[in-house]
């Protein structure tokens, strides 16, 4: 099984480009830095995993994600390989997302405070509203199966 989970932030705005013919696709690109949970001198590590999303999912990430934004991706490692101009070989590890979701609200995202996953920014007692939350165009609630 090739099943890969990530949290993180945008490093910068995705890397979008479509591809050529009739029917064009959109490809995005971007990398996550994600910290790692546990480190061996108590210094805080971090990894930069690049990240790639073709179609719709590309599509999204053109329009709505945007550098330091916190984002959950599932997806799978794919990996590669080419000859670069110097005639070496170079290997790629890519995570090709099959999921996007937003991991903290449009508030706690604009001004920089760490979401406590509930919509509050940090240990705040106070509950979040709907306004917190980024809206999208992609149909209303009424649209919904259940």
């Amino acid at each position: 099984m090739n099943k890969v989970i990530l949290m993180g932030r945008l490093t910068r705005d995705p890397d979008v480009r479509y591809s050529q013919g009739e029917n064009s696709t959109a490809v995005a690109r971007y990398t996550l830095a994600v910290d790692r949970r546990f480190s061996r001198n108590e210094e805080n590590s971090t990894d930069f995993i690049n990240i790639v999303a073709f179609g719709k999912s590309g599509e999204f990430a053109e329009k709505y994600f945007k550098k330091g934004m916190k984002v959950l991706v599932t997806g799978r490692i794919q990996t590669g390989s080419y000859t670069n101009k110097e005639g070496q070989k170079v290997y790629t590890t890519d995570v090709v997302a099959e999921d996007q979701e937003f991991a903290e609200s449009k508030n706690a995202s604009a001004s920089g405070v760490p979401s406590d996953g509930a919509g509050n920014g940090g240990g705040s007692d106070k509950i979040g509203n709907d306004n917190d939350f980024m809206s999208f165009e992609g149909g209303s609630e009424t649209s919904l199966p259940f």
